[in-house]
This record gives C-alpha cells, sequence and structure tokens, in this order.
C-alpha cells in the first residue's frame, strides 16, 4: 500500500512543480494561446457572417434570375406572337394582292375579249354590207343590162319617190 498512498515530501514538491508550470504557463502562454484561440473564434464568426452574407446574395442572384428567366419567357412569347400576326398579315397581303392583280389580268383579259369581239363584229359587218352591196351590184346589172328591166327599175323608183 505503499504504492498507493504518496509520501508527503513527494506531495509537496509535485505540488510546487505543478504551481511553477501552472505560473509559467500563466504568465507566458495562456495569454498567446487565449487571444489565439479568440482570433480563431473572430475569423470563424466572420467566416460565418460571410457565407451568411454569400447565401443571402446568392439567394438574391437566384431571384433575380428567375425574374429574368420570366421576362425573357415572356419576351420571347410577345416576340414569337408578333412573328405569327406578321406572317399572317404577310399572307394575308400576298392574297389580296395576288387577288388584285388577277382580277386586274381577267378585266383586261375581258376588255381585250371584248375589244375584239366588237373589231371582229365590225368586220363582219363591213364584210356582210360590202357582200350585200356586191350582190346587190350584181343583181342591179343583171337587171339593168335589158332595156325592159331599166324601164321596169325606172317604174319602181318613181313609185317610192311618189310614196316618200
Amino acid at each position: 500500500m505503499d504504492l498507493l498512498t504518496p509520501e508527503l515530501g513527494l506531495f509537496f514538491w509535485t505540488l510546487i512543480a505543478f504551481l511553477a508550470v501552472l505560473y509559467i504557463l500563466g504568465k507566458y502562454a495562456w495569454k498567446p494561446i487565449l487571444q489565439s484561440l479568440g482570433d480563431r473564434e473572430k475569423g470563424i464568426a466572420e467566416s460565418i457572417a460571410t457565407a451568411e452574407k454569400v447565401k443571402g446574395e446568392m439567394s438574391q442572384l437566384k431571384s433575380d434570375n428567375e425574374k429574368l428567366m420570366a421576362e425573357a419567357r415572356e419576351q420571347r412569347t410577345l416576340m414569337l406572337k408578333e412573328a405569327k400576326e406578321a406572317k399572317d398579315k404577310m399572307i394575308a397581303d400576298a392574297k389580296e394582292m395576288a387577288k388584285t392583280e388577277a382580277n386586274k389580268i381577267i378585266a383586261e383579259a375581258q376588255a381585250q375579249i371584248q375589244q375584239q369581239k366588237m373589231a371582229a363584229m365590225t368586220e363582219v359587218k363591213n364584210e356582210i354590207g360590202k357582200l350585200a352591196v356586191d350582190v346587190a351590184e350584181k343583181i342591179l346589172r343583171k337587171q339593168l343590162s335589158s332595156a325592159d328591166g331599166q324601164d321596169a327599175y325606172n317604174q319602181l323608183l318613181s313609185e317610192e319617190i311618189k310614196l316618200n
């Protein structure tokens, strides 16, 4: 049991050594260690605050990004709508222009047909008139070739003059 119970001298010298080490540590080591721990604690707190600030900024950036994406989608939809309206207007204008041009061509063709018809009718009338004059001339020549025919024709003319 001697080993389990220390002697008073050993206890005394151990206490003095402990107090000397405690004094030396308190004088030279505790202040730098505590200052180092305080600095580290401040650094960690600053890092946490910076991380929170960055997290808030990232959240704000994400919100702004989503807002920009929504605006971009709206603009894209608006641009597509405007492009479709422009396309439809261009098609309608082209159809209208084609219809107008077709009507103009048809009207010109009808006018040409009418003009050619009139020219043909005039030509036919002239030919008929010419033929009628030729036929009448031939008939009159045949009838007036004899003296009896001339007398009969004179008689006919004088009767017509009396009637008029």
